[in-house]
This record gives structure tokens, sequence and C-alpha cells, in this order.
């Protein structure tokens, strides 16, 4: 369930409530005029509150930012988790619904998409923003090593770090090309959904890989654990494009 939809219509601030009111402020302002397009006295103004208000929870505007796109990563990372389900009921077809859950985050959440990709914030200079793009990163990370790991005998097999780079490079430019939930979206004369299929299955067959369901029946002794946050590159998120 959506944390925007949820808090959507309790605008106005009383105690205890200013926190969550400029959080939706924001959110709402990124939809109407991106993440560059508001300052924090704007998002005091919508949020009903005075200019000096938000300085009771956020040090500037550029924190405001940081706390939504890490609410944005904390559900994008639930998402995947779903969507993944560990490989069941085998590794391709597990794929396949991360990829179609990446484009329904951007299409349904365009603001968190926004907040966490296109905002400008540095993710390593917030340790728990890092932390949750970390998480959700792991994922994908994850399903490269299973899908690396359906390597056939005699085809060099590639670093898992690399599989997962470019596939999220892939996933992420079609849902901010063609499967985002706002104007910025181009027309495509196919669903994204079945754009990103065919890029993943034909980088996939390149390398040599079994794509079909009864190949990829074929597990490994045991599921790759997901890397905890810190562990390679540091903030693979991070960088907008």
């Amino acid at each position: 369930m959506s944390w925007q939809k949820d808090r959507r219509g309790e605008r106005g601030y009383h105690h205890g409530n200013l926190k969550e009111a400029l959080l939706q402020a924001a959110l709402d302002l990124i939809s109407q005029k991106g993440p560059a397009g508001f300052t924090f006295a704007d998002a005091a103004r919508m949020a009903g509150v005075s200019p000096a208000a938000p300085y009771r929870h956020f040090r500037d505007r550029d924190e405001l930012l940081s706390s939504i796109a890490q609410r944005g990563f904390e559900q994008f990372e639930a998402m995947l988790v779903q969507a993944w389900d560990d490989g069941r009921p085998d590794t391709v077809t597990a794929f396949e619904r991360v990829g179609k859950a990446y484009l329904a985050f951007a299409r349904n959440e365009p603001a968190f998409y926004s907040a966490m990709f296109e905002s400008g914030i540095p993710v390593d200079s917030n340790p728990t923003l890092m932390a949750a793009s970390e998480r959700a990163f792991a994922i994908i990370r994850a399903a490269a090593e299973r899908l690396a790991a359906m390597t056939p005998p005699g085809t060099p097999r590639p670093p898992a770090m690399m599989m997962a780079l470019h596939i999220w490079s892939m996933a992420h430019g079609v849902a901010s090309l063609f499967g985002r939930g706002d104007a910025a979206r181009r027309k495509l004369p196919m669903s994204p959904e079945d754009l990103l299929e065919a890029e993943v299955l034909i980088y996939l067959r390149g390398l040599g890989f079994p794509t079909d369901r009864r190949a990829s029946d074929q597990k490994p002794a045991g599921p790759p654990p997901v890397p905890p946050a810190g562990n390679g590159p540091s903030g693979p998120w991070g960088k907008p494009k």
C-alpha cells in the first residue's frame, strides 16, 4: 500500500503531524514541478505552515528530499522482494516479475521515483538513505547471482555485479523513458513490460544463457544471500541520469 496515497488529504499542521504534512506537501510539489521545481518555503506553504516551521524536522530542502527518497527506496525494496520471491517457481519467471515490479513502481509512484533518481541528492551523503538504496539494489544483485549460476558448461561466467548493473540500466532506462506515470514518459508502440522482457532475453541469450523455463528450473544448491548494505561499489542507485 502506498504511503503517498495513505497520507493524501492530511494537509495542515497540528501537533505531531508537521513532518508528515511536509513530506506529503513535497511529494505533491514533486508531482507538479519535479524535484528541482520548488523551494523549502513552497513546501511549508503547501503544508499550510510558516516558513520557519519545517526547520523543526528538516535541516533544509535537501534533507526533506532525502527523507522522501528514503521512503521511496523502502517501498521499492518491498515491491522487489515480493516480486523476486526467492526465485520461485524458477529463476527466469521470478526475474521477469522483478522487471515488471520495477516498471510498476515508476508508473504508480512517479514522485517517489523522481526523488530517488532525479533529485540530485548524493545518496552517500546520508547513511540512512544509502542503506535503503543498497537494500533495494541488493534484490537485483541477488537475482543476478542466480542468473549467473545458470551459465551453461563451457561458457564464461560473467560477474554477477556486472550483470546486475547491466540489467538495472535496462530496467531504469525503460522505466524512465516509457514506464513512468507522469508527462515525461514517451509513447511506445508496445508495452514497457514487453520492451524490457525483450531486452533482457536478448541480453541473456547473447551471454549464452538458457532462457526457457525448463532450463531455468535447474537451480543451484542454495540461494545466494542478499549482499548486506555497504558491500561492493557504494550507491549504485544514487547517480541520476
